[in-house]
């Protein structure tokens, strides 16, 4: 597969419309430029690969691609039409299948600011903030580049303990057209204090400014990522899968300990 630069992938935005709920991997790598797209041919391709941070979305004809195209691209998660499996199948010897529940929410988000805690729209000048998140949180950043772009994108919200640590962060992970799907974390000993909460419901606020829809997608055995989307307001929309290759399946976030 041929590597596309970023005006010519932005040339196959089509390919991605209507974004609806979920993954946006191809709309996001056009609006940012954080990712990169294959093609099997230019011009005039028929199967298109877009990935950004270890996230992946094919499109098009899978019977063009050969096993080769894809053993050597993919390692991470993949949002793949029901056609393009029997060439995951035959290409990844390890695939496995992480069930997923996409919500969105329609109405304003339901939420209360937090008493005792900064919450806040994150700028440039925060960058160090998210090199300073634990192990388990550092992923937040990745659709964006980084600390540096999340920092920078205007599309995250952060809650700070009273010593000034970022203990909690919502962000679009991914930006569509008509979608913002987001991504929330909480450090370990700051769960069950809804820091996320208040960081999601502002998010959510400012993504219905941008005249865009916020979606939610998680596992359905991640019960305090659910429990967070329903007391927002968020409904389900449907339940879909990604394919997962070459990693471990993350498993859902520990409550923190009584």
């Amino acid at each position: 597969m041929f590597q596309l630069t970023p005006d010519q992938t932005a040339t196959l935005k089509d390919w991605f419309l209507p974004d609806r709920p979920g993954p946006l991997v191809g709309l996001h790598v056009i609006r940012t430029g954080n990712g990169a797209c294959f093609v099997d041919r230019w011009p005039d391709p028929r199967a298109v690969a877009v990935e950004t941070a270890g996230n992946y979305s094919l499109a098009g004809d899978p019977d063009v691609l050969k096993p080769a195209d894809l053993q050597c691209r993919i390692s991470g998660f993949v949002e793949a039409p029901e056609q393009f499996v029997p060439l995951l199948r035959a290409t990844f010897s390890g695939l496995r299948v992480w069930d997923r529940v996409i919500l969105d929410l329609r109405g304003r988000p339901r939420f209360a600011r937090q008493r005792g805690s900064l919450v806040r729209r994150l700028a440039p000048t925060d960058t160090h903030h998210l090199w300073g998140l634990g192990p388990e949180a550092a992923w937040i950043a990745k659709t964006w580049g980084g600390p540096p772009g999340l920092a920078s994108s205007g599309c995250a919200w952060g809650a700070f303990a009273e010593d000034g640590r970022l203990v909690s962060v919502a962000c679009t992970f991914f930006v569509g057209e008509s979608y913002e799907d987001i991504g929330v974390v909480t450090e370990p000993e700051f769960r069950g204090q809804e820091l996320a909460l208040a960081c999601a419901g502002a998010l959510c606020e400012d993504v219905q400014d941008r005249k865009r829809w916020p979606s939610w997608t998680t596992s359905p055995d991640n019960i305090a990522s659910l429990r967070v989307a329903e007391k927002l307001g968020f409904s389900v929309r449907r339940r879909d899968c990604l394919y997962v290759v070459g990693i471990p399946i993350p498993e859902p976030a520990r409550p923190r300990a009584a």
